[in-house]
């Protein structure tokens, strides 16, 4: 009898601690991310990030990084962008997604959740030196259709600004420098109903490189 009692209590005490195992792994699953870049780049530029993700305890199977033809309409790429966020929701199981986006990837997601439905499948949204409002500097490539949506004034602007900038229940935040270079002006990142963070003075590249914003943005995506 007693060995009986005794191996009960021991199969009970593994139960236990299979139980708590399994609550402890539920509890630290995060939320996929979904890396979006700029023109004229891909989704390698976001290998630094993902380096700094990985150390504040994410894993490869939670990091995306989505590449889009630069040169096409950003419509467009919003449109590829939904598919692709499809694509980690059901390889991943989770109802949503983070996404990180750095320069004209603003556009391109932004585009995505207002017009295309991304409000119901974005937690939160983070913009690096973002194309929010234009950038002057878009004239430099405005033969190509992804450019002149970016220069400010433009009807895709003009039809992405309008009403709510930050729609949803999305939690949206920005960083943005004055020695930016690229976003001119440079404020032109901000979005109203956003947490819009002015940075110390950092250039458009660096942004991407950046630990101690790239840390920001973890605790943004963990709040």
């Amino acid at each position: 009898m007693r060995r009986l009692i005794s191996t009960l209590l021991t199969l009970l005490t593994a139960t236990a601690v299979v139980t708590v195992g399994a609550g402890t792994a539920n509890a630290e699953a995060r939320t996929p991310v979904v890396f979006v870049h700029g023109y004229n780049s891909s989704g390698s530029t976001w290998n630094s990030a993902k380096a700094v993700f990985r150390t504040a305890g994410y894993t490869d199977a939670e990091l995306f990084a989505f590449t889009y033809s630069y040169n096409q309409s950003n419509a467009t790429s919003a449109a590829n962008l939904a598919t692709y966020v499809t694509q980690v929701r059901n390889q991943t199981g989770a109802a949503k997604v983070d996404v990180v986006n750095h320069s004209m990837g603003g556009l391109v997601s932004r585009w995505y959740v207002k017009q295309l439905g991304g409000t119901a499948y974005v937690n939160h949204w983070a913009s690096l030196a973002g194309a929010n409002h234009g950038t002057t500097i878009a004239s430099l490539c405005s033969a190509y259709p992804s450019c002149q949506q970016m220069t400010p004034g433009s009807s895709f602007l003009s039809t992405l600004n309008s009403g709510d900038e930050t729609p949803g229940t999305v939690k949206y935040r920005t960083w943005y420098s004055s020695c930016d270079g690229v976003i001119n002006p440079y404020t032109s990142t901000a979005l109203t109903g956003a947490t819009n963070t002015l940075t110390s003075c950092t250039s458009h590249g660096a942004f991407l490189t950046s630990s101690t914003i790239l840390n920001q943005v973890v605790s943004f995506l963990g709040s």
